[in-house]
């Protein structure tokens, strides 16, 4: 089960704010993961928004669903470190994740790089990622990804 962060309701009040910026903003989303997975070299990129039980995909790039439960997410850990990217380079060694469905199963998620999306209050409302079923030898560009970031919160984290 993915960590609760202690003040989920305002968390959340942040959270129900940005559907209608996320919606406004698909197009420019959606060019933001196909930039994040060639920078990345990754084969999935997605734009996620962890809401009180689920996450969902705002926007993607690659074969991933675009809802899970909370607990299943890579992403609901990322949101816990804002201003930090959440870096997983073999999930099937990783304790939060050897067991997850997406690591055991389709996508069989490997490698995990995420960065938090947080809104001007600073509160983090889900997360850019890059995911692949292949390990990596390197790191992405971490600072590009980090600008990415920074940039859909312009677009859906007023």
């Amino acid at each position: 089960m993915a960590f609760v962060p202690f003040d989920e309701e305002g968390r959340q009040s942040a959270v129900d704010r940005v559907w209608q910026p996320v919606r406004d903003h698909h197009a420019a989303l959606q060019a933001v993961v196909e930039e994040a997975a060639r920078v990345a070299r990754t084969p999935i990129a997605t734009v996620s928004i962890v809401d009180r039980a689920r996450q969902c995909i705002v926007a993607k790039r690659g074969d991933v669903d675009d809802e899970m439960p909370r607990a299943a997410s890579f992403c609901a850990h990322a949101i816990h470190r804002p201003g930090e990217p959440m870096i997983v380079p073999d999930a099937r060694h990783d304790r939060r994740f050897a067991d997850n469905p997406f690591v055991v199963a389709a996508p069989f998620i490997r490698f995990y790089a995420g960065i938090p999306l947080v809104d001007r209050a600073g509160y983090p409302i889900g997360a850019l990622c890059v995911i692949d079923d292949k390990l990596h030898d390197t790191m992405p560009d971490l600072f590009r990804l980090g600008e990415l970031a920074r940039g859909v919160e312009r677009l859906i984290a007023h």
